[in-house]
């Protein structure tokens, strides 16, 4: 793999974790929610990631022996399937008629831990890009 193929797996990767920072962000500002323009409870979302893969052609180009990912993208943001938290709130605007409240499925440490590792995997991607530029930099100091 040449530089220039580090930095768009890590550039890729970058753009990823962004995107699931701000889904976990979201999940966090709507932890208390209880009433979306769909109707219910706000679902906790996940966001779900997969390899980009060389297309056939660059595939028979590189030869059997160097295939590899050309990087990450979102694949989709997917809707939890837990059901909603019934807390008993009978003085709620949002209370059913047994005085039950449907709050979402949200665990906030969860979320933090969540928020945390897309952080620490956005800081070592852009270290990664970082590093890989330094060394195109010393490569090219050394040509001339």
């Amino acid at each position: 793999m040449n530089l220039f193929g580090v930095l768009e797996i890590s550039s890729s990767a970058l753009l990823a974790e962004r995107q699931r920072a701000e889904v976990v962000a979201s999940n966090l500002a709507n932890a208390e929610t209880t009433r979306t323009p769909d109707g219910g409870p706000y679902r906790r979302q996940h966001v779900v990631f997969n390899a980009v893969r060389p297309s056939a052609f660059a595939r028979t180009l590189q030869g059997a022996t160097d295939w590899y990912g050309q990087g990450v993208r979102v694949e989709e943001v997917v809707d939890d399937p837990a059901p909603p938290v019934r807390r008993f709130e009978p003085g709620h605007p949002d209370a059913d008629a047994q005085g039950y409240v449907s709050y979402p499925a949200i665990n906030p440490i969860e979320e933090m831990v969540n928020l945390m590792g897309a952080t620490r995997a956005y800081q070592l991607n852009a270290a990664a890009i970082q590093a890989t530029k330094s060394m195109i930099v010393q490569s090219l100091e050394i040509l001339r």
